[in-house]
């Protein structure tokens, strides 16, 4: 029996917890005993069977890690230099729409925008406006007159109640209603209804890429060119 055991005193077990705990409590511990440094020996992982010293081990977690936030941080880099892309397009988009003296400018503007910034060659603009059935010729496949008591703009009720932009896969009767039946290339849409509760229209934009336009992607862009539209199309 030892000492302490025949005092009555309850002699402390170690484990990895209280191991822990202690040298976090006294982060110096190894510079106050820096001999352990080297005598103290870790598995290497990686190798199977061979070891590292204390110190090796450590630079090895440092290394990982700093490879870890550079990774984050070129993510982030790529991030921002993707917004400040989509931030010129829009900036483009927007010197267009002020140079436009009528509703037929204003519809082309867009179309050349979509088309020429921001390379989306499947677009389609429904308009709810009394004057969009005339310029139907005049603008081409972009351009679609609709009605919001059209039938066919049922699919679409959630979206202009909502009044906010939507992205994911396409259904065929929205495809077949915006780019007509033939265009089976539509695999995903980014839609933007144009006015508080989509009472101007709809801005489709398709990708022949199902992943392109999902439901997780942030919309804050879109938002921003639906109100562009938006303010065009009321002047």
């Amino acid at each position: 029996m030892t000492t302490s055991h025949a005092r009555g005193i309850k002699q402390e077990v170690l484990n990895d917890s209280s191991v822990a705990d202690y040298l976090q409590s006294y982060p110096d511990f190894f510079e106050r005993n820096s001999q352990l440094l080297t005598k103290l020996r870790l598995p290497h992982l990686r190798d199977g069977g061979a070891t590292v010293s204390l110190v090796e081990r450590q630079v090895e977690v440092l290394r990982e890690r700093n490879q870890s936030l550079e990774r984050k941080l070129k993510e982030l880099v790529d991030v921002a230099r993707a917004n400040d892309g989509l931030a010129d397009r829009i900036h483009r988009l927007s010197q267009r729409l002020i140079r436009t003296r009528s509703l037929l400018d204003t519809i082309n503007a867009v179309e050349a925008s979509l088309r020429e910034d921001f390379d989306a060659m499947h677009s389609v603009l429904v308009l709810f406006l009394a004057e969009a059935k005339s310029l139907e010729p005049l603008a081409g496949r972009f351009l679609r007159a609709g009605n919001v008591a059209d039938a066919d703009l049922k699919t679409f009720e959630s979206l202009l109640q909502g009044g906010k932009p939507r992205c994911g896969q396409v259904r065929d009767v929205q495809r077949d209603y915006l780019f007509g039946k033939d265009s089976i290339a539509i695999g995903s849409l980014a839609l933007t209804p144009l006015g508080q509760k989509g009472e101007l229209g709809i801005l489709a934009i398709g990708s022949s890429d199902a992943e392109r336009f999902h439901p997780a992607m942030s919309t804050e862009f879109l938002s921003r060119i639906g109100e562009l539209v938006t303010y065009a199309l009321m002047r």
